[in-house]
């Protein structure tokens, strides 16, 4: 499986492939257009409360990666983007600042690890 991640700030490339935003939240100030996302997959996201409790505090990180990946467990939304990165290259779009510890980098390595 060929899956990379992508904060949606960056521009679309036509070597992305599937274009899927993972955040449960629309990146502030992207238009649908500069996004170019071929889905946004928001069930996917951690839940309100644990995105809330983390707010990218690094102290936290190690335990939001294992509740994040407890929530995948039980996820649909999983074999969604199973399904997708059968088929092709998968790009995941995040917004977080923070491109080694947010939810995108936990999807991925889930992801990868299911294959």
């Amino acid at each position: 499986m060929d899956i990379q991640i992508k904060r949606a700030y960056e521009s679309a490339d036509p070597a992305d492939g599937c274009r899927v935003l993972v955040d449960r939240l629309w990146p502030r100030g992207r238009t649908k257009e500069q996004v170019a996302c071929d889905l946004w997959l928001k069930e996917i996201a951690p839940t309100a409360d644990l995105r809330k409790w983390f707010n990218h505090d690094h102290a936290k990180w190690a335990e939001f990666e294992q509740c994040y990946r407890d929530e995948l467990s039980a996820n649909p939304g999983v074999k969604t983007l199973l399904d997708k990165a059968a088929e092709g290259k998968l790009t995941l779009l995040y917004g977080a600042h923070d491109t080694e510890c947010n939810q995108a980098v936990v999807l991925r390595d889930y992801l990868l690890a299911q294959h």
